[in-house]
């Protein structure tokens, strides 16, 4: 091939990277910059971040989709946390005891920041409880009432006992009573007669006696069948007595706090409620002489106490809340229980605030991959922000697995704006699976992987760098530095005119390189470090690409970099384990041979071939069969491998150099074995666009490198990757010394002059080639098979014709 023509096709070193200039960077170190609060080249997330937070309607909610490390989520909470301050802060909310149905607890609302000092209130109001009572039973006034009533009962008692008593001794009976027994017992001449004394009586007194006391215990009960009643006005008296004594004591115990709260509707049916239960606690609880202080004081707060939801700070904004783990009780809240001789029971004071409750009224943060991971959560969100209410209960309960009794608490009006962070193909899932998502979740927020680089981009870049540096206590970095972090970036992004997005990973080079530079006391980190950084990353990750070039040494993987064969070629390779990701030459290989099985790709064959892969093998037929089967068929049987590959295989950068071996293999023509080949084509034989370019050249480099330099070593890839080229240091020297060699191409033929040292044939305008020419021998063999198939199928003998005859 004419040196000319390979020369046109050679890249220039200047064309296989991206390098920044440390003059672009006019500063000594980034302590000089101004520090930058926004998200580098992300203008379109930014303004759908902005869109979704003031959105005001309900559905409006907010998916952020992108690539860990992109910064994402440090942007999103720092956005939604600046946003937050200057919303309006919502209400705090209580649990309280309903006292008609404690398993239905009531939900207060409070004005912000005041949840803390009610419940202060209530613990005040029950230290005056129990300082009141039963104190105030103890007082003259009281017990003077109190005496009244008793009196009352008791001077109508004994004037019923009385009137019978004097009619008993008209008859010479006296009336005997204690505390408990009312009898009568004979008497004579004033003396009451005992049982020996009562039988030596005469038969008819003591007929007598016994039917005047059956009289008197019928008159008795007369007298007495009202006392019941009596009891009952009685005890009517004494109950009314208490609740009015209650009453006045309670009265300047709540009047203040029902003044205090007299705008809060919630509290002050509270207050009431709390009242009129307090004249029955009062008197069970509080008169039990039993009970000691603490108990009654434990008992009061169970009964009367609010259970904090969420409390917020009076000038603290709208709540932004991350929960990291959202299982359901986490976002939802629990209902707690506990045991009493072996039985589950709870109350409103066992109720606990979930993430959705301190969230509400402001932003929820959640990650989609672990919140789709946990049963029943979904779901639920999706009904709590359907109804804008937020019930607790528990999940169990709905499948009747929840054997005791639970609450069911009041709900809570909800309205906030949920943020989920996730990945690209959990969106697209979503949107495929669940037709409610589209509905809830409308505002998408899309993260770039690459950022353009614009005239601001770099100055950004550097500022970014400075700020965190600044945040995570590391030293600055020199403009050499800032340079070199810049090429990196363009190297992570595999393109000239971009910067990666992935901030993660170069933040966690200069956390390495701050490291390396403290080792060396150095007050600035510098380029060095950098590279330092680099190296060690590299020797840290490299074990197996290492092993991997040991072999090719060894000869145990079969790659050649010089001489000229048949049917074989140089593919290249990219193999990722991990973090880290290298590339690995790869021998391509083909035969041919006369027959109609066509193109066999083995790996499709033996199950290991992907469909990217088999698609790539697949168009090469299309592309033989227009490009040298237009007068004749394409009858030929032949066979790609992709030697020594033992796992799975897929994409289609091996078919420009799969193509460059079958037409090899066809025209009985040598391919250079010095150069290493990458790419794809169409059924025009177009070479088009393949990945991870870099690491392929690296690859087949290092090999060379090792075997040693000739400088007719090089790497075939297509043209349209020369924008992705940010090869390392290294390869750029030994092109810069003419060791090493990247051509880049448009079409089969440019790749093919390549690799046979000679043009390979282009055709006129009647579709023929120059005779002689690689493409010319290839019409010719393919020719030959076709004659040679048309032979065979005319001198093959009929097979008989078999049938029934009638």
């Amino acid at each position: 091939m004419p040196d000319s023509v390979a020369a046109g096709l050679r890249l220039a070193p200047d064309e296989l990277t991206r390098p920044f200039d440390p003059a672009q960077f006019a500063f000594a170190s980034t302590d000089e910059l101004e520090p930058f609060r926004g998200v580098l080249g992300q203008e379109r997330a930014v303004e759908a971040l902005q869109f979704g937070v003031a959105m005001p309607r309900p559905g409006y909610n907010v998916y952020v989709m992108g690539e860990p490390g992109t910064g994402r989520f440090s942007y999103v909470k720092r956005y939604l946390q600046a946003e937050a301050k200057r919303l309006e802060t919502p209400s705090d909310w209580v649990y309280v005891n309903h006292f008609d149905e404690p398993r239905e607890p009531r939900s207060l609302q409070l004005a912000a920041g005041s949840a803390s000092e009610f419940i202060a209130d209530i613990n005040l109001l029950i230290d005056n409880l129990l300082a009141t009572f039963p104190a105030v039973f103890e007082t003259p006034t009281y017990q003077q009432k109190k005496s009244v009533i008793d009196r009352g009962f008791n001077q109508r008692y004994d004037r019923a006992l009385d009137c019978i008593e004097r009619q008993a001794l008209d008859k010479g009976i006296a009336l005997y009573r204690d505390s408990a027994n009312i009898a009568f017992t004979p008497m004579k001449d004033g003396k009451t007669l005992d049982e020996g004394e009562f039988a030596l009586l005469p038969e008819a007194e003591r007929e007598r006696f016994h039917g005047d006391i059956g009289y008197l215990e019928e008159r008795l009960n007369e007298e007495l069948s009202s006392l019941p009643q009596w009891k009952r006005e009685s005890s009517n008296q004494l109950r009314q007595l208490n609740e009015e004594t209650i009453t006045l004591a309670l009265q300047p115990l709540l009047a203040p706090l029902s003044e205090k709260y007299a705008e809060n509707a919630g509290v002050c049916a509270y207050l009431q409620a709390m009242q009129v239960n307090l004249l029955r606690t009062v008197v069970e609880l509080l008169s039990d002489e039993n009970a000691t202080d603490a108990q009654r004081r434990a008992l009061l707060v169970e009964q009367y106490c609010p259970s904090l939801v969420v409390g917020h700070h009076s000038q603290g904004g709208a709540p932004v809340v991350f929960e990291p783990h959202p299982i359901y009780d986490n976002l939802f809240g629990r209902i707690e229980y506990g045991t009493d001789q072996g039985a589950l029971y709870t109350s409103y004071r066992q109720l606990r605030p979930g993430a959705l409750h301190r969230a509400n009224g402001g932003f929820l943060i959640l990650e989609a991959e672990r919140l789709l991971g946990e049963p029943f959560v979904w779901d639920a969100l999706k009904r709590a922000l359907h109804s804008r209410q937020l019930k607790m209960e528990s999940p169990l309960a709905e499948m009747g697995r929840l054997a005791t009794v639970t609450l069911t608490p009041q709900v809570i009006p909800l309205q906030l704006k949920v943020v989920i962070v996730g990945s690209r193909q959990l969106y697209y899932a979503l949107q495929e699976l669940d037709p409610d998502f589209q509905e809830m979740f409308r505002v998408l927020v899309d993260f770039d992987e690459e950022i353009p680089l614009g005239d601001d981009s770099l100055e950004q870049f550097a500022q970014l760098l400075k700020t965190r540096t600044s945040e995570e206590g590391m030293a600055p970095l020199t403009g050499p530095a800032v340079a070199r972090l810049a090429t990196y970036s363009a190297r992570l992004a595999e393109h000239q005119g971009r910067l990666s997005a992935r901030i993660g990973d170069l933040f966690q080079l200069v956390s390495e390189a701050d490291f390396v530079r403290q080792l060396a006391g150095e007050a600035l980190t510098d380029v060095g470090h950098i590279e330092r950084a680099l190296k060690a990353k590299e020797t840290r990750t490299g074990r197996v690409s290492a092993r991997v070039l040991d072999d090719m040494l060894a000869g145990i993987i079969l790659i050649d970099t010089e001489g000229a064969a048949i049917g074989k070629c140089n593919g290249l390779t990219v193999l990722e384990i991990g973090d880290s990701a290298f590339g690995v030459p790869a021998r391509i290989s083909a035969t041919v041979y006369p027959g109609g099985s066509g193109i066999v790709d083995i790996e499709r064959e033996v199950n290991l071939g992907q469909p990217i892969h088999s698609k790539g093998v697949m168009i090469l037929t299309g592309y033989l069969g227009s490009r040298y089967a237009q007068e004749f068929p394409l009858e030929i049987s032949a066979s790609i491998a992709l030697e020594q590959s033992y796992g799975y295989v897929d994409g289609d950068s091996a078919s420009l150099g799969e193509v460059c071996t079958l037409i090899s293999a066809l025209s009985r023509t040598p391919l250079r074995q010095c150069f290493a080949i990458t790419g794809s084509i169409n059924q025009f034989g177009e070479v088009q666009a393949v990945g991870g370019v870099n690491e392929k050249i690296e690859g087949f480099f290092r090999l060379c490198e090792a075997r040693g330099l000739t400088g007719e070593q090089g790497v075939i890839i297509p043209r349209a990757n020369v924008t992705n080229l940010m090869l390392d240091e290294r390869v750029l020297q030994a092109v810069r010394a003419g060791n090493f060699h990247v051509y880049a191409v448009r079409q089969v033929d440019e790749a093919l002059s390549l690799l046979l040292g000679e043009p390979a044939g282009t055709p006129d305008g009647q579709g023929r080639f120059p005779a002689g020419s690689v493409n010319a021998r290839v019409v010719e063999r393919l020719r030959e098979i076709a004659e040679m198939g048309m032979e065979e199928d005319s001198g093959k003998p009929k097979e008989p014709q078999v049938g029934l005859s009638e």
